[in-house]
């Protein structure tokens, strides 16, 4: 069995909000055009795909503002997580472990309400 870990509340907070982050920022970025300045279309069938582009009016001035704040925050959230003071608790073996457990911590959560909701398995 996995070794489960006591992160702290605010570790925790921290790395479901970098979750929230870069789920918004990619959302973001999938809605914008693919050229942050305007560019002209273009086709490309040399290599060994085809490269289509259509032409992009380039992201407004707000739309680069998002985009740069979304970043920022995913930059902070980041340094806090990998530098929280837990990591220093953790052994050396075992910070690779607890830190994926970590990333993963919301879907082991949702797996265990899942489980609790069934009730006990029949034998």
């Amino acid at each position: 069995m996995a070794t489960t870990y006591d992160f702290p509340s605010d570790l925790l907070a921290g790395q479901e909000e970098l979750h929230q982050v870069r789920a918004e920022l990619l959302a973001l970025l999938k809605r914008l055009p693919w050229s942050v300045e305007p560019l002209d279309g273009f086709s490309d069938d040399h290599g060994w795909r085809k490269v289509e582009r259509p032409a992009s009016p380039g992201w407004t001035a707000d739309e680069q503002a998002e985009v740069e704040k979304l970043r920022e925050r995913e930059r902070e959230l980041t340094v806090f997580v990998t530098c929280h003071r837990f990591w220093a608790e953790v052994a050396a073996a075992e910070k690779v472990d607890a830190r994926m457990s970590l990333k993963h911590v919301r879907e082991t959560e949702a797996h265990v309400r899942e489980a609790e909701a069934e009730g006990p398995s029949a034998p």
